[in-house]
This record gives C-alpha cells, sequence and structure tokens, in this order.
C-alpha cells in the first residue's frame, strides 16, 4: 500500500494519506506534509519532539497534529521524517512523537514551504481494512 499522493488544487496542495489503521495514515500524513518541504528520505531522526493533543472529532485531531508539526517547523526550522502516533478514538486524544533535525540548507533540499493546515476537502474514511485521509495544506 502507498503511504500517500498528492492530487492537483488551484493554489495549494492536496494530499491522500493511507494506512492499514488510523494511527499509520495519521503518521503517513505527517510524512507527506514535510515531502512537500523537503525529501524526507535525507532528514535524519537526530531530535525527537512530542504532540498531545485532544480534538472534537477525528478532522479536528487531523488538523491539530498537522498543526502541531508545523509550529515546530515554523518556531525551530525543524524538518521531521518519522513519526509515532496513538490515538484513542474514544476520548479523541492523540498522542504523537516526531523524529527529525533542523534545516540545513548544505543538506536537505528546499521544496515549497507549508504555511499552514486547512478543512479544505478534508475526510476521513474508513474502508474496513484501511483508512484514506484526504486534505489540502495552504502553500
Amino acid at each position: 500500500m502507498q503511504k500517500f499522493e498528492f492530487f492537483e488544487h488551484t493554489a495549494d496542495i492536496g494530499i491522500r494519506a493511507y494506512g492499514r489503521n488510523l494511527n499509520e495514515a495519521f503518521e503517513n500524513a505527517a510524512v507527506a506534509v514535510f515531502e512537500v518541504m523537503t525529501d524526507t528520505s535525507k532528514v535524519e531522526p537526530r531530535e525527537m519532539r512530542e504532540v498531545k493533543i485532544d480534538g472534537y472529532d477525528l478532522e479536528n485531531l487531523l488538523y491539530r497534529w498537522i498543526e502541531s508539526l508545523l509550529v515546530y517547523y515554523d518556531s525551530e526550522i525543524m524538518l521531521f521524517s518519522k513519526f509515532h502516533v496513538n490515538i484513542d478514538e474514544k476520548n479523541l486524544t492523540l498522542e504523537g512523537k516526531a523524529w527529525g533535525e533542523k534545516f540545513n540548507p548544505n543538506k536537505h533540499e528546499r521544496r515549497t514551504v507549508v504555511k499552514a493546515m486547512t478543512y479544505h476537502e478534508m475526510k476521513i474514511e474508513n474502508k474496513g481494512n484501511y483508512y484514506i485521509l484526504t486534505f489540502v495544506v495552504d502553500i
């Protein structure tokens, strides 16, 4: 199963992330967002950041997960390439870890900066044996 794909959007970038379960789909969504910004295969998991959030539904949890990661990029210029997510669907909480390193122009390709997460076209689909997360990021 592919981890993610991009789809065309007028001015922004659309992402479809896949996973065998919700946790894996959220992890793959995060990889996709950082792949927009750089080649994540060149981002070493040197430093770890934790994210603990709650939401009022799964879409809000996805929004807040990506938004939290973008805050680390904005405040510390941190790029991430490895993620671990544990979602409690009953209580709508997420505990996640992201591993990466600070942007280094001599090592990391500079692609398009993701400015923000959006709710535009957001959809979370449970297909029985896999999930599809669809969303658009503002560039």
